[in-house]
């Protein structure tokens, strides 16, 4: 592999931070909800895989175990998500989506689609599609960055 340019570097880091900005990660609620982006990515993919426990949320959102009890704990208290006990193990606590939860996510899909399409709306389908497959392609490899790092670190498990 190739070792980048750092012009390169530099254009992408202040292309993400304005898409950041864009899509409004930097206010204190996100989409039109009341809600900070972590409330908004957890209601967001449960909605899409289904009952989590709050450690999965941990482990997918990259977020500390407090700070997701924390915010589970307000999202149970404002009937977003409902808790269950596992039928094998009561320790294990599956989180899911109430009804109010489901209009929530229904509202945050469509603004989301409306965001999105405003922006590709300006785009030919070429690039339409070159933006679809680079941010795929980037999200990817960010990733896998981020697990290579995590088997190297000194405290990573062995």
């Amino acid at each position: 592999m190739t070792i980048p340019d750092p012009t390169l570097i530099d254009d992408i880091r202040a292309a993400s931070r304005q898409m950041v900005r864009e899509l409004g990660f930097m206010e204190a609620t996100l989409a039109a909800t009341d809600y900070p982006p972590s409330a908004v990515h957890t209601i967001l993919e449960i909605g899409l895989r289904g009952p989590m426990t709050s450690g999965q949320l941990t482990e997918l959102l990259h977020l500390e175990k407090s700070s997701v009890s924390r915010m589970v704990r307000k999202l149970i208290e404002n009937g977003e998500l409902k808790e269950a006990s596992d039928a094998e193990d009561a320790r294990i606590k599956p989180l899911s989506l109430t009804a109010k939860g489901r209009r929530t996510l229904a509202a945050l899909h469509d603004f989301g689609r409306r965001q999105v399409s405003g922006a590709l709306e300006r785009l030919s389908e070429a690039e339409q599609r070159v933006v679809r497959d680079g941010l795929t392609i980037y999200a990817r490899a960010l990733r896998a960055d981020r697990d290579a790092e995590a088997t190297t670190a000194p405290n990573s498990a062995a």
